[in-house]
């Protein structure tokens, strides 16, 4: 079972008390984008086996969002960080670094 603690609250919750909220940290594009923008903001997705970047809400606790870094294979979890962030704090970078060397975060703007 997945067991993520909520950066809110603090409190470390199975996935049954949380919602899923797709991928973190993607560009939103604004009113007056193109079809092929709004389409890559709808449509295509990084679906990556091993470390991604996830949103997730705490639905039956404080009801507030946050993201996670895990491995989609193993279900390690890397930590996790406020919502309201553009990037993954250094310190989760370095825990996947320590975890999975030779990984990189690539800039997501």
């Amino acid at each position: 079972m997945l067991i993520l603690t909520c950066p809110n609250c603090g409190i470390a919750a199975e996935e049954t008390e949380l919602s899923p909220g797709g991928e973190a940290h993607l560009h939103r594009h604004g009113p007056g984008s193109s079809d092929g923008e709004f389409e890559e903001y709808l449509f295509l997705k990084e679906n990556p086996r091993g470390v991604h970047f996830e949103r997730w809400r705490h639905s039956h606790g404080c009801g507030k969002w946050f993201h996670a870094a895990r491995d989609t294979a193993t279900l390690q979890v890397f930590g996790t960080y406020s919502a309201q962030t553009t990037e993954p704090p250094q310190h989760i970078r370095d825990a996947i670094t320590a975890a999975r060397p030779g990984w990189r975060w690539r800039d997501f703007s």
